[in-house]
């Protein structure tokens, strides 16, 4: 799952990219709303965490602004402020949920998390694929109701197949969703598939010649 952090103040943007990189989560981070923005329109996002008081553009602006561009990807706003009316103003504008700060980081992800099973995108509490399921929440995986131990970015791996159940998915979305971009080894998806399949049958993924890889239903 990829992740856009919107935030000026860059000590905490440094602690959430290395926090939520370590639960499975592929990290982008921005510093004024003008950036935030732009990457939050031409990419796409699983997941959006924004700040309220940023330079250039605020974040109830850039809420607004995507809302209007017809962006429906999540977003948790962060703020100082925890009057009622500025938690009001930003579920008013488009913001799917509210922290204030300081906050707790469990609680941040637990959020994430939250919201990443919630519609406008609809998602599944427990993701089920034949005799394979996952519940993102409690980070549990059974196959034919054994439980399967993976790793953090295994179990990222196989969530974003789950959730594309529908469809082969390619190397390159898998890497831009799952790691960060094209900065990773352009192996790194062969690999960790062949560590699924390793741990949960050799049946459990599917290639697709020229295309990617599929789960099996």
């Amino acid at each position: 799952m990829r992740v856009l952090v919107v935030d000026d103040e860059r000590g905490l943007t440094g602690a959430l990219r290395r926090g939520l990189t370590a639960e499975g989560f592929a990290v982008d981070v921005a510093h004024d709303g003008d950036t935030g923005l732009d990457l939050a329109t031409d990419r796409d996002y699983d997941a959006i965490v924004l700040d309220v008081m940023l330079p250039r553009r605020n974040g109830y602006d850039v809420v607004t602004a995507l809302r209007a561009a017809g962006v429906t990807t999540p977003v948790l706003m962060l703020s100082a402020k925890d009057g009622e009316h500025d938690v009001a103003d930003g579920l008013d504008v488009g913001a799917d949920d509210y922290l204030t700060k300081p906050f707790s980081f469990v609680v941040l992800v637990a959020r994430i998390r939250a919201l990443l099973r919630r519609p406008p995108q609809v998602r599944p509490a427990v993701l089920a694929a034949g005799d394979l399921v996952l519940d993102p929440a409690a980070r549990t995986v059974t196959r034919a109701g054994v439980p399967v131990d993976l790793t953090t970015r295994e179990l990222a791996l196989l969530e974003y197949l789950m959730r594309h159940a529908d469809r082969v998915v390619g190397k390159v979305e898998l890497r831009d969703h799952v790691w960060d971009g094209p900065g990773e080894d352009g192996n790194v998806v062969e690999v960790y598939v062949g560590y699924l399949r390793r741990k949960l049958g050799r049946d459990a993924v599917v290639t697709v010649r020229g295309a990617g890889y599929r789960v099996a239903g």
